[in-house]
C-alpha cells in the first residue's frame, strides 16, 4: 500500500496522461491502405537510429555516452534530403539506414532503369518495403539529377547556414561533492569534494555550406568543473574546432582542426564509436567514412590536426596528422628541470574526460600523442581495396601494471599499425574484409558476405580473428570484446518477411576467448542471440517482441579455494513495445520489458520495467512535447534494464533502470520563430527502496530521487 502511495505523490501529474494514453490504445485509429505510400511527418516519425543507440548504449553499460558524431550526418540529410538519383555509394552508407544489399540493389536499378520518376519507385527495388521505405523518407528525396549542387564562394556568402546551440543542465538535488566543508577537512581530504559548480555548460557554433563546406567550434563544462577562474581561467574544460571542405575538384575532405578518421572494418584506424550487434542484424558490415570533422565532447575519441583525401578517378589518398594531449596516470617523472616537469612513465591512459577535483586535474594533459598516417583505395563500382597505416607514439612510455591476464596489451612508447581491407559485389553476394598486424608482430583479420536469397530473405556471416597479442589503441570493430584482441567469433544473422507485415530479425553470435580476460581467469566462450519479430499492422502503427539472450564466463569469487574458477552467467530479456498514432497530432508508445541475470552459484536476479510514452506535435503549432512514466523492479543492478529517452539534439539520454522506483521525464520543444527554438526537460527518478543513491561517491545524494533539469537555446540563421 505504501508503494502505491508513493506512486501517486510521484506521479500525480502525469497519471492524467498516462490514463488518457491506455484509454486510447483500445481505440487506436482505422488502419490506413497499404498499397501507397503515406506523407510522413519527420516530426512524428521516431529517429531510426534510437533502438541501435539504446542497444550501444546497454553494450557500452554506459548511461552517458557521446554518439553525437554518429547521428551527425543522419541530422545533415534531414535538413538537406539525399537525391537518390545522384546519390554516391559513399552517401547511401552514410545514412546508416540501409545495409549493403539494399544499396547495391538501389545502384544495380538506377544503371538498368535510369532515374527514378518518383519515391513511389522505390516499391519496385528489391529489398524496399514499406517499412524500409517509410523509415528513409524524412531523409531522401527524389529530384532531376542537375539537382547536383555545386560550389560557389559568393554563394556560400550569401546561402551558407549557422546554428548555435547554448546548453545548461544541472542535477537539482545536492550531491556530497557540493555540500559544505569546513577548510581543515578540505585541506586532509582536497579530493572529498569537487572544485566547480554543479551546471553542466555546453555551447556550439556551427557553419555549414551544403555538403561543401562545415566550420565549428565546441565548447564544454563538465559538472562539478571550475569556469573562468581557479583551473579554468580559459573558460570551458573542452574546447574543440574544426574547419572542413569536401568535394571541391579533386579534394573529396580536407580538415584542419579537431576530426575522426575510419577506414576498412576498423582494424587499423577508427577513432570514434561505431554500432554493434542490433535488431539491424545485417549490419554487421562497417561502412567506413574516411575523414570526417569532429563535432563531439568525447574528449578522447578524435585527432588533431590536419587530415585530407585526394580524388583522382577511382584512385583515393588519405593522409592525417595529429597532435594532442591526453589524459594520464603518472607514475615517474623528473623534477631537477626545475619548474618543467618530464613525464617519464604513465601506467594508464584516462578516457573519463572529468577535470573536477585535484587528482583529476594532476592528470590533464599531462601526456602528448602523436598520431600520423594514411590511406590508398581504388573505389570501382563492384570491387573497392585499401592499405591503411597509422603511427601513434607518446612523449613518455605507458607502462601498466601487467598481469597474467592482460600481459599482451600495449604496454610502450610508440606503435605502428599497417591493415588492409576489401569491399567486392557479386550478383547477390556482397564480402568484405580486412586485416591488420600491430608492431610488435600481433595480427587480426575479418571478414564477411552478405547474401540475399529472395526479396524478402536476406542474410550475413561475419568472423573475426583478433590475436591476443594485437595492440592498437585506436581500433573499433564488430565484436564482442571491450577491446580488438583476444577474441575468436562467428556471427549469422538473418532477415526475413514472411508476410507482408512481418518482419523477422535474428542473429547468433558465437565468441571464444583463447586467452583469459580482467575477472576471467581462464579460456572462456560465450553466446549472443537475438530474435525480434516486428507486426506492422498499418504505416503508422508498429510493435515488436524481442527475446536477447546472453551467456558468458567470470570468476566465481570463492574465497574458499586458492585458485578461483570460472562459473556461466545467463542474462535474458523479453521485450514487447508498440507505437501507434491517436488522431494526427499525438503518438503513443509502450513498453514492457523483464530481465533475468543467473550466475551459477547464487540466485537468478530479475527485474521488469514498463512505461507509457506520448508525443504531441500539432501541425502549425509552434509547443511539441515528449513525456514518459516508467515504473521498474530489478533485484540488483546486474538486472539493470536501459531504455532511450528523447532528449535535447546533440544530446542522449539511455537511463539504466535498477532497483525499485518511477522514473518520469517531460521534454518541451517552442518554436518561437523559424530562426530560434527553446527547449527544455525534466526527469526525475524515484527509489522506493533506497534512502541514498550513489551511496560512498561524489555524487551521493542524500535522497531517494534524482531530478536533472535542462534548458537549451538554439539559433539558426
Amino acid at each position: 500500500m505504501g508503494n502505491a502511495v508513493s506512486l501517486c505523490r510521484c506521479g500525480k501529474n502525469i497519471f492524467p496522461i498516462l490514463l488518457f494514453t491506455f484509454f486510447c490504445t483500445t481505440k487506436i485509429s482505422a488502419q490506413v491502405k497499404t498499397d501507397t505510400i503515406p506523407r510522413t511527418d519527420s516530426v512524428l516519425t521516431d529517429d531510426p537510429l534510437n533502438q541501435q543507440i539504446e542497444d550501444l548504449s546497454e553494450n557500452l553499460g554506459s548511461e552517458s555516452v557521446d554518439l553525437t558524431t554518429l547521428v551527425e550526418n543522419l541530422k545533415y540529410y534531414k535538413d538537406h534530403p539525399l537525391n537518390l538519383n545522384n546519390a554516391t555509394l559513399e552517401e547511401l552508407q552514410d545514412l546508416m539506414l540501409l545495409n549493403e544489399i539494399q544499396i547495391d540493389n538501389l545502384l544495380s536499378h538506377r544503371i538498368r532503369f535510369g532515374s527514378l520518376m518518383s519515391i513511389y519507385e522505390l516499391q519496385t527495388v528489391d529489398g524496399f518495403d514499406l517499412a524500409t521505405i517509410n523509415k528513409i523518407l524524412p531523409y531522401v528525396k527524389v529530384a532531376d539529377m542537375s539537382d547536383a549542387g555545386h560550389f560557389d564562394f559568393k554563394e556560400m556568402l550569401k546561402n551558407g547556414k549557422s546554428e548555435i546551440m547554448i546548453r545548461e543542465q544541472r542535477i537539482v538535488e545536492q550531491q556530497k561533492g557540493f555540500s559544505p566543508i569546513d577548510s581543515a577537512a578540505l585541506a586532509a581530504s582536497p579530493n572529498s569534494r569537487y572544485l566547480g559548480s554543479p551546471d553542466h555548460i555546453y555551447a556550439r557554433y556551427r557553419f555549414t555550406y551544403g555538403n561543401f563546406v562545415s566550420a565549428g567550434i565546441t565548447s564544454d563544462k563538465d559538472a562539478g568543473e571550475q569556469f573562468f577562474k581557479g583551473t579554468q581561467k580559459n573558460g570551458f574544460d573542452f574546447y574543440s574546432a574544426h574547419l572542413c571542405v569536401r568535394n571541391i575538384g579533386h579534394v573529396k575532405t580536407a580538415v584542419v582542426g579537431d576530426y575522426q578518421v575510419s577506414f576498412g572494418q576498423g582494424l587499423t584506424a577508427w577513432t570514434g564509436y561505431a554500432f554493434g550487434m542490433t535488431s539491424m542484424t545485417l549490419n554487421d558490415k562497417k561502412n567506413a567514412q574516411g575523414v570526417r570533422p569532429y563535432t563531439s565532447v568525447d574528449e578522447n575519441k578524435f585527432l588533431r590536426g590536419a587530415a585530407t583525401t585526394l580524388r583522382f578517378g577511382k584512385i583515393e589518398g588519405t593522409a592525417f596528422f595529429s597532435d594532442k594531449k591526453r589524459d594520464a596516470n603518472i607514475t615517474a617523472s623528473d623534477t631537477t628541470g626545475g619548474k618543467n616537469i618530464d613525464i617519464l612513465e604513465v601506467s594508464s591512459l584516462q578516457n573519463v574526460g572529468l577535470h573536477s577535483t585535484p587528482s583529476e586535474m594532476a592528470d590533464r594533459k599531462v601526456l602528448t600523442e602523436v598520431i600520423y598516417g594514411g590511406n590508398v583505395a581504388y573505389k570501382g563500382k563492384q570491387l573497392q581495396i585499401g592499405v591503411t597505416g597509422m603511427h601513434s607514439e607518446y612523449d613518455a612510455t605507458l607502462k601498466r601494471s601487467l598481469s597474467l591476464y592482460n600481459q599482451f596489451e600495449f604496454s610502450a612508447q610508440q606503435n605502428t599499425v599497417v591493415g588492409a581491407d576489401y569491399d567486392w559485389s557479386f550478383h547477390n553476394f556482397h564480402f568484405f574484409g580486412e586485416g591488420a598486424r600491430s608492431a610488435n608482430g600481433g595480427t587480426a583479420f575479418i571478414n564477411g558476405v552478405l547474401i540475399s536469397l529472395d526479396p524478402r530473405l536476406a542474410f550475413t556471416i561475419h568472423t573475426r580473428w583478433l590475436g591476443r597479442d594485437f595492440q592498437n589503441l585506436y581500433a573499433s570493430v564488430f565484436s564482442q570484446g571491450t577491446t580488438v584482441a583476444n577474441e575468436r567469433g562467428v556471427y549469422f544473422g538473418l532477415m526475413a518477411k514472411p508476410m507482408r507485415k512481418i518482419t523477422v530479425a535474428t542473429y547468433l553470435d558465437r565468441v571464444f576467448y583463447p586467452w583469459m580476460r580482467y575477472q576471467v581467469n581462464a579460456p572462456s566462450s560465450g553466446t549472443d542471440f537475438l530474435l525480434q519479430v516486428n507486426f506492422t499492422p498499418d504505416k503508422k502503427t508498429d510493435m515488436y517482441f524481442r527475446y536477447h539472450h546472453r551467456d558468458k564466463f567470470v570468476n566465481s569469487g570463492d574465497n574458499a579455494v586458492p585458485i578461483d574458477y570460472i562459473i556461466p552467467i545467463t542474462q535474458d530479456n523479453y521485450r514487447f513495445n508498440i507505437q501507434y498514432p491517436v488522431g494526427s497530432s499525438i503518438r503513443l508508445r509502450n513498453r514492457v520489458e523483464f530481465s533475468q541475470y543467473h550466475k551459477s552459484n547464487a540466485k537468478a536476479e530479475n527485474g521488469f520495467v514498463i512505461w507509457q510514452e506520448i508525443t504531441y506535435k500539432k501541425m502549425g503549432s509552434p509547443i511539441s512535447f515528449s513525456a514518459r512514466y516508467a515504473l521498474f523492479q530489478t533485484d540488483t543492478y546486474n538486472a539493470a534494464i536501459y531504455a532511450f529517452e528523447n532528449d535535447m539534439p546533440n544530446t542522449f539520454s539511455v537511463p539504466a533502470y535498477y532497483y525499485k522506483g518511477s522514473r518520469v521525464y517531460l521534454l518541451v520543444n517552442w518554436d518561437i520563430n523559424r530562426k530560434m527554438e527553446l527547449f527544455f526537460r525534466i526527469s526525475q527518478t524515484f527509489y522506493y527502496n533506497q534512502n541514498t543513491i550513489s551511496a560512498g561517491s561524489l555524487t551521493e545524494i542524500d535522497k531517494n530521487t534524482k531530478t536533472e533539469a535542462k534548458l537549451m537555446l538554439r539559433l539558426k540563421f
